[in-house]
Formats: structure tokens, C-alpha cells, sequence
């Protein structure tokens, strides 16, 4: 497969996750399925680390790297390949992009995984506040401490499963950003493949 092709099924798998991750975000305002004050939504949410991270900064670079296969290579002072070798490049400064919004979103989840949901706990015998129960992240192998969180119900699955989308879709993001940068050095240094100004059919 030519480093185009390439690129076209990297960003073809990159849109997807960036839609999941944006959702993902959203539905962490609505802590265990419910609609609650901005006050007692996890801070953390806040850092937008799906919508902007792995959300909107992803769609950039796929977008670039959707439009590889086809992009004219044939405009550069006569060089056929001239135009690709540029495409190829700029393709890494978008895949760079990507690495930095994902990598944004997979601190801000590990951190927020760590840290726990913000939820009505009991402080005392007599007193309840919306605290963050689980500072240190022991509540993870933990499940009966999980009953601190009065409210929202099951806040803590809702908190831990949708940040833990966001951390793997994140790493994978990463990787497949990592992966282009590669495959556009190569497709620099190789000038993509196949011919494509000189009548030739084949892909670039």
C-alpha cells in the first residue's frame, strides 16, 4: 500500500474515535445518567480532555491524512513527486498535533481515574458533602468503598468506564499518529510510490 492509502485508512479510523471521545466527554456532565449542577460535576470533566483533545485536535490530522491519497502531486516546478514529498511532511506536523491532543486527553483521564469521582459522601456520623471520597486511587481495587458515593447513583462505574474509554481510545490515537509520522518520513524520503503525472494510473 502507498503511503497515501496508508495515511487514508489511518484517518479513516481516527474520525471515529475522535466522535467517541467527544462523546464520551459529554456524557461525563451528566454524572451516573443524571442531570446535576456544574458545581458537583468532576473537575476534571472541565479539562474538556475529550472533546478538545482527542476530539476536535484529532479531527485535524485525520482530516489531513484523509486527503493524502488524493492530494495533486504534480504542482511543484514540474516535479511530479515534488507535490507528495510536501504532503507527506506536512502531514507529520499534523500527526504531531494529534499525539499532543490525544497524549492531553490520556493525563487529564489517568488523572481523573486516580483521583475519583466527586459525589455526596458521608464525611461523619451525622454529616454528608459533595467530597472526592477516593484521593489516591485505592478505590480501584476496592469496590465496596464504591458505597461512599451516595449520590449519583453509580457514579463511580459511569466515572471510571467513560474515562477509561477516553484513556484507551487516547493511547490508541497516540500510536496511530506515531504511526503516520513514520509513514510520512517515508513517503517524503520515497516520494509516496506509484508515479502520477505521467500518465500513469497507479496510487499515490
Amino acid at each position: 500500500m502507498c503511503s497515501g492509502g496508508f495515511a487514508k485508512c489511518l484517518g479513516i479510523t481516527l474520525m471515529p474515535l475522535s466522535i467517541v471521545c467527544v462523546l464520551c466527554n459529554i456524557l461525563l456532565f451528566l454524572p451516573g445518567g443524571k442531570s446535576v449542577e456544574s458545581k458537583y460535576i468532576t473537575d476534571k470533566v472541565w479539562y474538556f480532555g475529550g472533546i478538545l483533545g482527542s476530539g476536535v485536535l484529532m479531527m485535524f490530522p485525520a482530516l489531513v491524512f484523509l486527503g493524502l491519497k488524493n492530494n495533486d502531486c504534480c504542482g511543484c516546478c514540474g516535479n511530479e513527486s515534488c507535490g507528495r514529498r510536501f504532503a507527506m511532511l506536512s502531514s507529520i506536523l499534523f500527526a504531531a498535533v494529534g499525539v499532543m491532543g490525544a497524549g492531553y486527553s490520556v493525563i487529564v483521564s489517568a488523572v481523573a481515574i486516580n483521583h475519583g469521582p466527586k459525589c455526596l459522601a458521608r464525611v461523619n456520623s451525622t454529616e454528608q458533602q459533595w467530597v472526592y471520597p477516593f484521593s489516591n486511587g485505592d478505590y480501584l481495587s476496592n469496590q465496596t468503598s464504591w458505597e461512599r458515593c451516595l449520590e449519583p447513583v453509580n457514579v463511580v462505574h459511569w466515572h471510571l468506564s467513560l474515562f477509561s474509554v477516553l484513556l484507551v481510545v487516547g493511547i490508541i490515537q497516540v500510536l496511530l499518529c506515531a504511526v503516520q509520522v513514520v509513514n510520512g518520513l517515508l513517503g517524503a524520503l520515497c516520494g509516496g510510490c506509484c508515479g502520477c503525472c505521467g500518465g500513469s494510473d497507479g496510487a499515490v
